[in-house]
């Protein structure tokens, strides 16, 4: 059997590389080897970008794994809850093998937050990261927002809710929590999803707020988390459309060590039920 940790995919290396080292990370507290692999977008990385090594996707890792024999593979989501991805494209690319190698067994793990029991080690990550880039940008618990990168999924949507609310036990009740998205579809069927970020910063900025605390509900570096990416830039163009306004972002969360627990758990909970 082949033990994977699985994210969406990124065109950023950054992604691909911290994909690796959570695979390294899990190997090594479960002693278990683990791969890291990409449902898409990653194989488009030049090999130079990832200290030469060429970044795996789903589909072609596991049709060379299925020509040396193996017939068995665990994928660990790298995912807050059960996104299209996982629903839908991973059984897609499950039957494109089958026509080709005939049936074999593809196993899901639980995802980082699966319903209805969810995982409080999420919301204390969240907290934790709050509490630290207030303390390091001396910035008030106030004006806080939870973001992530919105579904039009609406079980992807109540994880979200379900952390915000476990979060907001964290804060106390004095410290008002908000949520908000970086992408939405457009209709008022998708009203679930929320706020986009920047309408969310605009709107408290403009109403004399002096600092908000932006909490990543992001795993990896991507196009829109991490260094340079959207929320980076959004953050950036708000400060500078309403000066003496502050936003401080937080880390993301595979960047904290108790990740690596839920991990854990998701892999040995599997391999207990096999």
């Amino acid at each position: 059997m082949k033990i994977c940790i699985v994210d969406n995919g990124s065109l950023k290396p950054t992604a691909t590389l911290s994909l690796r080292k959570l695979a390294q990370q899990l190997s090594e507290a479960s002693g278990q080897p683990v791969d890291a692999v990409s449902l898409q977008h990653a194989h488009k990385i030049p090999a130079q970008k990832l200290q030469g090594e060429p970044a795996q996707i789903l589909v072609d890792y596991c049709r060379a794994q299925l020509q040396a024999g193996v017939r068995e593979f665990l994928l660990i989501p790298l995912f807050f809850g059960l996104s299209r991805a996982l629903t839908s494209f991973v059984p897609e690319q499950q039957a494109i093998l089958e026509q080709e190698f005939g049936e074999f067994r593809l196993t899901l793990a639980d995802t980082l937050y699966p319903l209805p029991q969810g995982d409080s080690r999420l919301a204390q990550i969240l907290f934790e990261h709050i509490r630290q880039t207030g303390e390091a940008h001396g910035l008030p618990a106030e004006n806080l927002v939870l973001v992530d990168h919105g579904s039009p999924a609406p079980q992807v949507t109540e994880v979200r809710e379900k952390i915000s609310q476990q979060l907001k036990a964290l804060l106390g009740d004095e410290v008002e929590l908000s949520q908000a998205v970086m992408e939405r579809r457009q209709g008022r069927q998708y009203d679930f999803n929320g706020q986009l970020l920047e309408d969310w910063l605009r709107e408290v900025a403009a109403g004399g707020a002096k600092s908000a605390i932006v909490s990543m509900l992001f795993l990896q570096p991507g196009r829109h988390a991490g260094e340079g990416g959207d929320i980076e830039q959004i953050c950036a163009s708000v400060m500078q459309e309403y000066p003496g306004f502050e936003v401080a972002i937080t880390p993301l969360v595979g960047e904290h060590p108790l990740l690596i627990s839920i991990l854990l758990s998701r892999l040995e909970a599997r391999l207990e039920a096999a």
